[in-house]
């Protein structure tokens, strides 16, 4: 049975912290591989699972830059890893798998927004190759590893309702659009969710993805100042003026939550808001919600293949 897509009635919200989140959960003995896990949410998502009793291993673009974030933690470990680069995601996994350990917890934090046109690999757009197709390739490769009971954890965004998957020019081969190419990528995020709990579940592996709500933290960097003054997001100073903001914490949350909430025990491939299940939503003039495009089984099957064919990689070949 699918799990529906709607409110639980969790008892949090958007002003909950990931420490508040894993208050009374010990995660002693189990293992999470955090993409990302070094820089904004992410780094606060590392700091709350490890400070839970987790290890957590951190593959980094930069790794001494994330040894250096995370110089002092203990139960954190960093590898290198670049999502851009399905060479690199095939040697990260390699190593993991020869370590022999087993994971409880993937969650693809990583990525990249609004960035200037950007092309990587055989001439991929890079807010698609980054966001979703290196993390298909790394779950799909890791997958010998995942322990039953492991969790998938996609951090999407609201901004997946800029953009359904645009069939006709995934890669952007006929003009770029900044915002559209971060849309597209965060609806992938989100059936890439949708069609691996499917698949998974069989083998007691559950996948969600997720809205982390809005934060100011490097995920910014492309940005240019003038933007996020004209979006509301900033002053001419540089200071938030938006008060629907959260903080690093509590936009680590949702993804701690999904990850490890017993109240999703049995539950999977659903979008989730704010440390619930999120409601259907395709107006746009209501914020909040998911897309129908972005939960729709037969996207999410179609973006499967189209993944598997673009990667070369595909665990459930037999199944999918």
């Amino acid at each position: 049975m699918n799990t529906p897509q709607h409110h639980i009635g969790s008892g949090f919200g958007a002003h909950t912290t990931a420490a508040e989140v894993l208050r009374g959960i010990d995660l002693t003995g189990k293992l999470a591989v955090l993409t990302g896990g070094y820089s904004g949410i992410g780094l606060e998502a590392t700091r709350a699972l490890a400070g839970a009793g987790a290890q957590v291993v951190v593959p980094a673009r930069r790794p001494e830059a994330a040894r250096a974030a995370v110089e002092g933690l203990e139960n954190v470990e960093v590898d290198e890893l670049d999502l851009g680069d399905l060479d690199s995601v095939r040697a990260f996994a390699e190593r993991f798998l020869a370590s022999g350990r087993a994971i409880d917890m993937i969650i693809g934090n990583a990525g990249v927004m609004a960035c200037p046109e950007t092309r990587v690999g055989p001439g991929w757009e890079a807010q698609f190759a980054t966001n979703h197709l290196g993390h298909f390739a790394l779950v799909n490769r890791l997958w010998p590893a995942l322990a039953d009971g492991a969790r998938v954890v996609s951090v999407s965004s609201g901004g997946h309702r800029r953009s359904p998957i645009r069939w006709d020019d995934i890669q952007f081969e006929n003009g770029y659009d900044k915002w559209e190419a971060y849309g597209q990528a965060k609806t992938a995020n989100v059936l890439f969710a949708v069609k691996l709990d499917r698949l998974a579940k069989a083998s007691g592996v559950r996948a969600f993805a997720l809205h982390p709500g809005g934060i100011l933290t490097p995920l910014q960097r492309h940005l240019p100042k003038e933007e996020m003054v004209a979006f509301g997001w900033i002053d001419e100073d540089g200071k938030p003026v938006n008060d629907s903001f959260k903080t690093p914490e509590q936009g680590a949350s949702t993804e701690v939550w999904a990850a490890t909430s017993p109240q999703l025990d049995g539950a999977g491939g659903v979008y989730c808001e704010d440390c619930d299940i999120a409601e259907p939503n395709d107006d746009p003039e209501v914020p909040g919600g998911v897309r129908g495009y972005a939960v729709d089984p037969e996207q999410a099957t179609r973006l499967w293949q189209l993944s598997a064919d673009l990667t070369g990689v595909n665990a459930f070949a037999a199944a999918s």
